[in-house]
């Protein structure tokens, strides 16, 4: 809780002249306002914001010295405080997706990316939808030094808005456009470290965007790894390269191509999830199958885990094909 947080929500200043019973209301609101907000290190501004009610108007409710009318105020906020306390009370209760599972697809990209910090190379690396590459990619900038991660979308496609992007991630500031490329450049320069820029969504740049990174990994030493879909690997990995992209290929030190998980992979994910039931971890396997793989194993689950919560019961087989079910609009 932070130190403004703490001075924010002191007790009431004042008691409001209402009737009893609107005042035996607003006393128990206030306190259990000022403990949710004292607990999540909220401002007045901010609960003003995600109640509704002004920041004017909850400020002086609060203080005891409001003109308005204290019973629709104090209902107001009651409102809030109740789907506050609903969403905590169903964070804790439904099932939660595990941070990290250790899967063999997903320690084989991880030795990748150690790879191409490591020597340094720039590697390729292309997995289906819901393989768990962005996840990986996260947790390993959290954990090794000098590695950073940028996302690439359509908008920043071409060399320049890539560069702008790389420039954000990396923390780079540079007002002259024409020296931003060499601001990034001494940012990753090896210069006695080991340095990697993971780029995900790279099927989303253009050529002149990758021959920049293959700048990068010239000029300055550091490691390259292009993350994304099968167009990933059509451009950048596959063994005839395309016109004009010989340069970047033959520089490629690794390439990893897996469009769907492999059955370990989705039994360790379910392991993940703690799912015992043998009829419940073969609709599992039969999801992780589908296209989004791993992935659809995790929003299924959430689902389920809300289904079996609002009739008290544990995950069941029933839950899972439910909520597949309502995500999918297909049997399983």
């Amino acid at each position: 809780m932070s130190k403004d947080s703490a001075q924010v929500w002191n007790a009431p200043k004042s008691t409001p002249d209402t009737n009893q019973e609107a005042l035996e209301a607003w006393q128990d609101a206030t306190a259990r306002l000022r403990e949710v907000a004292n607990r999540e290190g909220l401002t007045r501004t901010e609960v003003a914001r995600r109640s509704g009610v002004p920041l004017g108007t909850i400020s002086a409710w609060y203080d005891g010295t409001y003109n308005g009318n204290y019973e629709n105020t104090t209902a107001r906020v009651v409102r809030w405080l109740d789907a506050v306390e609903e969403q905590r009370a169903a964070a804790v209760e439904t099932p939660q997706a595990p941070d990290w599972v250790d899967t063999a697809t997903g320690k084989e990209l991880w030795d990748t990316l150690v790879y191409a910090q490591v020597m340094p190379e720039i590697a390729v690396v292309t997995l289906g939808a819901g393989m768990g590459k962005t996840t990986t990619a996260r947790r390993y900038v959290s954990i090794r030094p000098n590695a950073y991660l940028v996302t690439m979308r359509p908008t920043t496609a071409g060399k320049h808005s890539m560069l702008q992007e790389l420039a954000l991630a990396l923390d780079v500031i540079e007002r002259n456009p024409a020296r931003l490329d060499r601001a990034i450049g001494h940012r990753l320069q090896r210069n006695g470290r080991h340095t990697l820029l993971i780029v995900d969504e790279a099927q989303n740049l253009k050529d002149d965007a990758a021959d920049q990174l293959r700048y990068f990994h010239d000029e300055y030493g550091c490691g390259i790894v292009l993350l994304g879909n099968d167009e990933v690997a059509s451009r950048f990995g596959r063994k005839d390269p395309r016109k004009g992209q010989a340069q970047f290929h033959r520089r490629v030190g690794k390439r990893i191509e897996r469009l769907t998980p492999a059955a370990a992979d989705v039994e360790a994910f379910i392991d993940a999830w703690r799912v015992e039931d043998a009829e419940a971890r073969k609709l599992l396997q039969a999801i992780g199958r589908k296209p989004g793989a791993l992935g659809q194993i995790d929003k299924t689950m959430r689902l389920a885990g809300i289904f079996a919560m609002g009739s008290g019961e544990q995950v069941a087989a029933e839950h899972i094909r439910a909520a597949w079910n309502d995500r999918s609009g297909e049997a399983i």
